[in-house]
């Protein structure tokens, strides 16, 4: 059985052979997640901010402005700490705050994509790591999720750059749990993460280094803690209550009526997992973990150990009330990717003789045989990525073309949107307090008499407009009796009443 330690020569460091070995360090990564980025931006150029973070932003300005964040409208978001923090120190560049926004949600991708290639050289070889790469940037949750801005993926790019430190520097300590508080600023998982890695730290030091240990452990156990004390910090600061989120979002779960609790996630929780991946990953991921187990332990044990540590802590939430969501299993899957490389091409790190070297093949070829026979599917998913951020860029678009051509001037009262989904979008763009802008077919009796109401212009916008398919909202929600048209373009109407 050949065991070899985990290689320490994938980083590909030797890029640029005419430079300082120190800033050839820098410069590959960032070559690379250039390059990645760049790609993207070409393959998919319409990616724009989602809900929630359009309305991180909105948070912000107003936390920027010495004001509390504007909770009231109709179903906001899970406020998180990090996002509006990014919202606020980004509020004076207007509204470049978007399209620096959306910058990071590109580059976000291109880490992860580095990330989950240098954990497969180093645990692996380099081969392995690109597989595993090109897997998780052509899977459509990824792509959907990252071009659109959501919190989940710069979170999973700090979890595996925490997981990076420390798979090349065991019991990095500290840097690792900076990287986790960071992560549990975005995403409650990071906190149970940081628990963990401080009791390995605790539990496993040699005699030689449990002196020392014991002098780092306190400092260490207040990084480990520092996420989940912030967020509620940040929660009992701007709401009065230090569980806002928590329960904030439960609530919303409740009313879009989303799977949820132990059953469902037995029911659903690997269904959620294998859309990431989809079959043909999920078959090739779990023959990895098995084979990289039996044969490849030492270089395995660290990445099997977090994928099922990421996997406890959605399965953890899932059963205290939070949804079963596919973007919540894509850091389980972007480290399950690597075993699925390793269920590829990990037979060539047995020796030439090995009995199970065959055997190992044949699966690698089975795996293979499976993609190729999906892959008519997976550009079908792809290409819907593609179709959907371009339709719902448009639309998107055409409502803040509406508020930059002058549409709502003068603003002569509160703003009715057909759905809740539109109140972010106005909030940014108008510069107001979410609850300025009413969600009509969700707060009738709230519905003005005088102000502003946005009606979508076809059954196009209508389809394409809708957050969940539990949504309770009705966008084709008709304008109130005494409002005039007074604009419109391809996606929208507006009416007013300023009398």
């Amino acid at each position: 059985m050949y065991l070899g330690a985990p290689g320490r020569s994938g980083g590909g460091t030797d890029s640029f052979p005419g430079v300082p070995k120190g800033a050839r360090n820098w410069l590959s990564p960032a070559a690379w997640v250039a390059g990645v980025t760049a790609a993207l931006l070409l393959l998919f150029p319409y990616g724009f901010p989602n809900y929630d973070t359009i309305y991180a932003l909105v948070w912000g300005r107003e936390l920027a402005h010495g004001e509390s964040p504007d909770y009231g409208a109709a179903l906001p978001p899970t406020p998180h700490p990090l996002t509006e923090l990014w919202g606020l120190v980004t509020t004076p560049l207007g509204d470049g705050m978007i399209t620096l926004t959306m910058i990071g949600a590109y580059v976000s991708l291109g880490l992860i994509g580095f990330f989950v290639y240098r954990l497969g050289a180093i645990w692996f070889d380099r081969w392995i790591g690109a597989v595993a790469a090109a897997i998780v940037l052509t899977r459509a949750p990824f792509l959907s999720n990252g071009l659109r801005a959501y919190i989940d993926l710069p979170y999973i790019a700090l979890c595996l750059a925490a997981l990076l430190v420390e798979a090349k520097r065991p019991r990095a300590g500290w840097p690792v749990l900076v990287l986790l508080a960071l992560a549990g600023l975005l995403r409650p998982e990071a906190w149970l993460f940081a628990v963990a890695y401080w009791l390995y730290l605790a539990y496993t030091a040699d005699r030689s280094d449990r002196s020392r240990m014991k002098r780092e452990l306190a400092p260490l156990a207040a990084l480990a803690l520092a996420g989940p004390i912030l967020w509620a910090l940040f929660d009992w600061i701007t709401t009065g209550s230090p569980t806002y989120s928590w329960t904030g979002t439960k609530e919303t779960v409740e009313t879009l009526e989303r799977q949820t609790g132990p059953v469902d996630l037995v029911l659903y929780g690997p269904r959620r997992l294998g859309e990431v991946l989809q079959w043909p990953g999920m078959v090739g991921a779990l023959g990895g973990v098995a084979l990289g187990l039996a044969f490849l332990r030492r270089r395995s044990v660290l990445g099997v150990a977090a994928a099922a540590l990421a996997l406890a802590a959605f399965a953890l939430l899932a059963c205290g009330g939070l949804a079963i969501l596919p973007r919540y299993t894509m850091l389980a899957a972007a480290i399950l990717a690597i075993f699925l490389g390793v269920a590829l091409l990990g037979w060539r790190l047995l020796e030439p003789g090995h009995r199970w070297r065959r055997p190992w093949q044949a699966f690698a070829a089975l795996v293979a045989l499976m993609f190729l026979v999906w892959l008519p599917n997976q550009w079908d998913l792809d290409s819907r990525v593609d179709t959907d951020l371009t339709n719902q860029a448009r639309i998107e678009n055409d409502l803040t073309n509406l508020v930059d051509d002058g549409a709502f001037e003068p603003l002569c009262g509160k703003v009715a949107v057909p759905n809740h989904r539109a109140v972010p979008r106005l909030a940014f763009g108008l510069d107001v307090e979410p609850t300025q802008i009413v969600s009509a077919s969700e707060d009738e009796e709230e519905m003005p008499h005088r102000g502003y109401f946005v009606a979508p212009a076809s059954d196009f916008v209508i389809h394409n407009f809708i957050l969940d398919p539990n949504d309770p909202t009705d966008p084709s929600f008709p304008p109130p009796q005494g409002f005039e048209r007074v604009a419109s373009n391809e996606s929208w109407v507006v009416y007013r009443r300023c009398s």
